[in-house]
Formats: C-alpha cells, structure tokens, sequence
C-alpha cells in the first residue's frame, strides 16, 4: 500500500476526433505537474512530525492547492531534520519506509510545491 500524491494544473477543454466515427468530442482536462509515492509505512513517522494531515489528509486541513501545504511540510521536514534519531525510531523494520527514504520524498514534494503553489492538490491511499 502507498500514498499517491499529485500536483495539477488547471483544468482545459481538448478536442479529439473520434477515429471510429469521426465525431469531435470534447473533453476537460488538466496537467499533470508532479506525481510521487510513499510506502503507507511511514504514516506514522509523519504522524510524530506533525506532517501527517498534510500528506496524506490535505482534506482535512481544507488544502487544496500546493501553496497550502509550503508551511506544514517546511515545518515537519525541519522537525525530521533536527531530531534524526527519534523519527528513526519509526524505521519500518521490514526496510520499506525508512527515514533515509522519507527526508528525500519530503524536500521533492515540498519543492514541487513551491515550483507550482497555485497546483491542485489529490491524493490517493
């Protein structure tokens, strides 16, 4: 199991014909900016930095664009930074979903947050 996240932009009209009957069909559509996963292992971690509602709730903070999330995931990740050894302890022990992973996961996410902040924001878990 893992936490999809994505980035979109905004919602455009495209027109296709159809190659069967010809028809011209059109159909909304939006760009895709950025797309990353994390193993669900990790919710806890993220939970203990205080990221969890963030990544894997943006709902329940009522996020719904990138710049929503710049200030909770900065926060978290200076968190996770400053104490390596307390959000080690969350280490999956079967290896998938580690510290060494997330740190990463965490600065791409937030980075690309910052990149595009008027981007929607989905998830999926």
């Amino acid at each position: 199991m893992s936490l999809d996240v994505c980035l979109t932009g905004p919602e455009t009209e495209k027109t296709c014909i159809c190659t069967d009957c010809g028809h011209e069909h059109t159909r909304k559509q939006s760009e895709t900016l950025f797309e990353s996963n994390i193993t669900h292992n990790l919710n806890t971690m993220a939970e203990a930095a205080g990221i969890y509602q963030a990544l894997w709730r943006p709902e329940e903070l009522n996020a719904t664009t990138a710049e929503q999330l710049i200030a909770p995931l900065t926060e978290g990740l200076k968190l996770l930074r400053a104490e390596p050894e307390k959000f080690k302890a969350f280490d999956a022990k079967n290896g998938w979903g580690t510290y060494e992973q997330f740190i990463p996961w965490v600065v791409q996410y937030l980075e690309a947050c910052k990149e595009h902040p008027l981007a929607t924001v989905k998830v999926s878990r």
